[in-house]
């Protein structure tokens, strides 16, 4: 369950949300070398301001593959080029857009609850098994599901407020 708060995190910290952050572009993968590699892995990221992002590319040969990745993803970013280095200009974000990311974030907050009743039900199945093979009592399986099941109320209660947290990020203006 930690695990998967874990993924959720970073997949949050993807998210744009009108101040520059160099892990929005951990998704985006470029084609170069034979491979998909990670843009973070073809140069150095840095922020030197509120609302840019900038990429030294090591390789000029590297610099359109990149240019083209921004472009494709759904980041709607639009680079600018110069010579190895690659600015990004975080554009303020639209009211329409900014909903769209609430629904976004809502739906991955809705995966991540998803994953952890599935953990929750692999764990109580596990109990059952444990139960009919005899290896525990029935006031053991009892007393173990209510703690799975409290761990996973604990999980899906942090998850709520990592939402409604980046909700609130994404609508200040």
């Amino acid at each position: 369950m930690d695990k998967t708060i874990e993924v959720f995190n970073k997949e949050l910290s993807t998210l744009r949300t009108g101040r520059a952050n160099a892990s929005m572009l951990d998704l985006i993968k470029v084609d170069v070398y034979g491979q998909k590699m990670p843009i973070n892995q073809l140069g150095t990221i840095t922020t030197p301001e509120p609302r840019m992002i900038n990429i030294q590319v090591w390789d000029l040969n590297n610099v359109s593959l990149i240019d083209s990745a921004i472009k494709k993803s759904e980041l709607g970013l639009n680079p600018q080029i110069d010579g190895q280095l690659i600015r990004l200009p975080i554009p303020d974000l639209s009211e329409e857009r900014r909903n769209e990311m609430k629904k976004m974030i809502k739906t991955m907050g809705e995966k991540c609850k998803i994953s952890i009743r599935n953990i929750r039900r692999e764990a109580n199945d596990g109990l059952k098994n444990s139960l009919k093979k005899k290896e525990i009592s029935e006031d053991e399986e009892k007393k173990y599901e209510k703690e799975v099941q409290s761990f996973t109320d604990n999980h899906i209660k942090i998850i709520d407020e990592k939402v409604t947290f980046k909700e609130k990020e994404i609508m200040t203006i």
